[in-house]
């Protein structure tokens, strides 16, 4: 029998977050979600806690042969974090890993260029931090989203995330800089973010630009 996928979209997944979540709105926190897919859902918990959305562009490093499976990622302030672990493993290189950085720095220029035109950036520093994304896999991405909130300064850095594997939470709940995970899915088969969804379809850069949009025009009081 087909298992049912507990999120319709992710904007579904964004409104069972916030109802977790709503504890922290008198903090006034800042939600940042992680382009593209987590974008959408960061800006469901930023409505329901009338939160300021911002976000951070983080690149999945690549592995040498095998594209989908990250050894680390980069921040578009040049922040890396790498898994020694797979890198071990792989015996990858340390000039693999600085031609891999560069290309995806360079790759991120359009993206972030693209969102700049469209973004009103909010310092982190002081702030109560809820950085979301449409789920967790390896946690590269997330771990160098949340490096670079805790170079900003902020004050709490809170994980939020629809779902993902147990031992890739276990990582990022050992990390000293992050307050508290919000995970409620946790699959005892963990395959791919994809089975998180009915729907995944593929989160486009305009939509991006049109919810980073409105939150512009929402803060600015248009």
């Amino acid at each position: 029998m087909e298992s049912v996928a507990p999120y319709k979209n992710r904007k579904d997944a964004g409104a069972a977050l916030a109802a977790l979540l709503v504890k922290y709105s008198p903090e006034r926190p800042v939600v940042v979600g992680l382009p593209r897919g987590g974008v959408p859902v960061a800006a469901e918990i930023a409505r329901a806690l009338h939160a300021d959305l911002d976000i951070i562009v983080a690149g999945k490093l690549r592995a040498p042969y095998n594209p989908e499976l990250a050894i680390g990622a980069v921040t578009e302030s040049g922040q890396v974090y790498l898994n020694s672990t797979v890198i071990r493993s792989l015996h990858v290189k340390e000039s693999y890993i600085e031609g891999e950085k560069k290309t995806r720095l360079e790759a991120m220029r359009e993206k972030l260029s693209t969102y700049k035109q469209v973004r009103r950036k909010v310092s982190l520093k002081g702030r109560t931090v809820i950085i979301a994304d449409d789920g967790l896999a390896t946690g590269s991405t997330m771990i160098s989203a949340i490096q670079a909130a805790h170079a900003s300064e902020a004050k709490k850095i809170i994980v939020a995330v629809p779902g993902g594997p147990s031992d890739t939470i276990e990582l990022i709940q050992r990390m000293g800089e992050v307050t508290e995970i919000i995970c409620p899915v946790v699959p005892d088969m963990f395959f791919a973010v994809s089975q998180l969804y009915a729907d995944f379809r593929q989160t486009e850069d305009d939509e991006v630009s049109g919810i980073l949009r409105e939150f512009n025009r929402s803060y600015l009081g248009q």
